[in-house]
């Protein structure tokens, strides 16, 4: 398993309001955090990624899992532990309920998703499996991650998923070479082929 935190952010599709209408009925969110096997932008310019089925199942079980405005861990909008986060996979991906804190973020939270000022969600996780695939007629990897350990999603304003935080050193260590470093061994290998064909 890999410690290196990891970041996606995503854009939302339909993440959807609940307004509390009535006195004692709690403002919320839902909508996915991500759907299953779609692929991303493309990161750094290297790799797409895309998220199997079934990635969060253990993490489902086992983690207490947050809910952050963005990434920030002093303002905490929900958590699995008291079910004010709730999680579930189903057959599009991992889907998510939020019941926001009657707070000033928590409000705050509610007011820039509804008017749309925030429709992103991201997540953080380390990966516990992944399989990397390299494309050839694309000259770029994919990358599956088959199984994660989650700990928090956030709602954020910046849904670029080819922005996510990637350990450079995950990718070193798998042995995945950078387009850069694919191009300059083909030019050494035409550059030794010319070579062979002088002498």
């Amino acid at each position: 398993m890999s410690l290196a935190k990891e970041v996606r952010y995503l854009h939302a599709d339909k993440m959807e309001v609940r307004s509390g209408t009535q006195e004692g009925e709690v403002l919320g969110i839902d909508g996915y955090v991500v759907k299953f096997n779609q692929r991303s932008q493309l990161i750094w310019g290297e790799f797409y990624e895309r998220v199997a089925k079934g990635a969060f199942a253990r993490s489902l079980q086992e983690n207490t899992i947050k809910a952050l405005w963005n990434h920030r861990t002093d303002f905490v909008l929900g958590s699995t532990k008291n079910s004010t986060l709730r999680l579930q996979e189903d057959e599009v991906g991992l889907r998510f309920e939020l019941d926001l804190p009657n707070n000033s973020w928590g409000r705050d939270a509610f007011e820039s998703i509804q008017r749309g000022d925030v429709d992103g969600v991201s997540f953080g996780f380390n990966v516990r499996q992944d399989a990397w695939q390299y494309l050839k007629e694309e000259d770029v990897y994919e990358r599956t991650l088959l199984e994660v350990n989650l700990f928090e999603v956030s709602p954020t304003p910046f849904p670029a998923y080819a922005d996510s935080e990637v350990n450079q050193r995950s990718i070193d260590q798998l042995g995945i070479t950078t387009k850069e470093q694919r191009k300059l061994g083909k030019e050494i290998l035409l550059f030794e082929i010319d070579l062979l064909a002088i002498g």
